[in-house]
């Protein structure tokens, strides 16, 4: 979600977030630093040929910066910059499917770029800042239930090729995990992911809606942002709001209470999810993390939940 942070002006154009230099440096190298260098051209560029002007504190997450922004009338709107990569180039296709129902509406698009004008929300009323966590699950499941409703357009990232490329990885993941439980319990998610690997569905996930990715708006009590979209099947999508908040003590009834809502078949939604902590894990290994105990213990409880 994006945030207000410390920031480097750039005179008569933005200022450009400290903290978003830094994690396009960590994450995206020379690419990232070239995306910061370009990104005052760009902004102005696009303040331009949209007839825009700024309208508030440019925000950010970790590859993308945010302008608030006013288009010709006034009407509020929010300008996303990012680098374009596998993520990002699916999220437009995505919310053109949903045409904000559900999610954040697009308003207008750049391909070559991956720039997007899109309408704005309440960045001050996320649905992290709910207090009563349980509220918050559910409000999760039901945007769920309904985005995944949709087929997914052609073209997007499919579950079927990333689980497939995830199978083929864990052999040399295994051989780098020292903690024979935690190696005995990543080998069994990619055993249960085997199982269900030949279904891949063919819903439109979101991917990524965590709580901070829930914002407040006035046509809708709430609306998901920032989907990194995959075709697929919605037990895909349960893993973010089983972390949000983390309560060992709650994960069995945030991943009942999903899947009722959702309507999916128990087993194979556990499946699927314990797929998230095999992918995390092999994040993890690739960049040289030790493994998150939080996701190995979400991990553990879903293992042996219903058998």
């Amino acid at each position: 979600m994006p945030h207000p942070a410390p920031r480097t002006t750039v005179p008569r154009v933005i200022d450009i977030p400290r903290e978003l230099a830094a994690s396009q440096e960590k994450f995206n190298g020379e690419a990232g630093r070239a995306f910061i260098t370009g990104l005052p051209e760009r902004t102005a560029r696009f303040l331009d040929r949209w007839e825009l002007k700024p309208d508030g504190t440019p925000m950010h997450g970790v590859s993308a910066l945010v302008l608030p922004v006013l288009r010709p009338g006034g009407t509020p709107a929010v300008l996303k910059l990012q680098i374009l990569d596998e993520e990002s180039e699916g999220e437009p296709v995505a919310l053109r499917a949903w045409n904000g129902d559900g999610a954040v509406r697009l308003l207008d698009h750049d391909e070559p770029t991956g720039t997007m004008l899109l309408e704005r929300l309440d960045e001050t009323r996320m649905l992290s800042h709910l207090p009563d966590t349980h509220q918050a699950v559910v409000t999760i499941a039901e945007l769920l239930a309904h985005l995944t409703s949709f087929p997914a357009p052609p073209g997007l990232r499919r579950l079927g090729d990333i689980a497939g490329a995830m199978l083929d990885r864990t052999p040399w993941a295994l051989g780098r995990i020292p903690d024979p439980e935690a190696r005995r319990l990543v080998a069994d998610c990619a055993a249960a992911v085997r199982e269900v690997a030949g279904e891949p569905g063919d819903r439109l996930l979101h991917w990524d809606l965590h709580d901070e990715n829930v914002l407040a708006s006035d046509r809708a009590p709430w609306l998901a942002i920032d989907p990194k979209p995959l075709a697929g099947d919605p037990g895909f999508e349960l893993w973010p709001a089983l972390d949000n908040r983390y309560d060992p003590d709650d994960i069995l009834w945030r991943f009942d209470a999903m899947t009722d809502i959702l309507a999916l078949d128990r087993p194979r939604a556990r499946a699927w999810t314990l797929g998230r902590l095999l992918q995390n894990t092999l994040w993890d290994i690739e960049d040289d993390r030790p493994l998150d105990d939080t996701q190995l213990e979400i991990a553990r409880r879903l293992r042996s939940h219903g058998n």
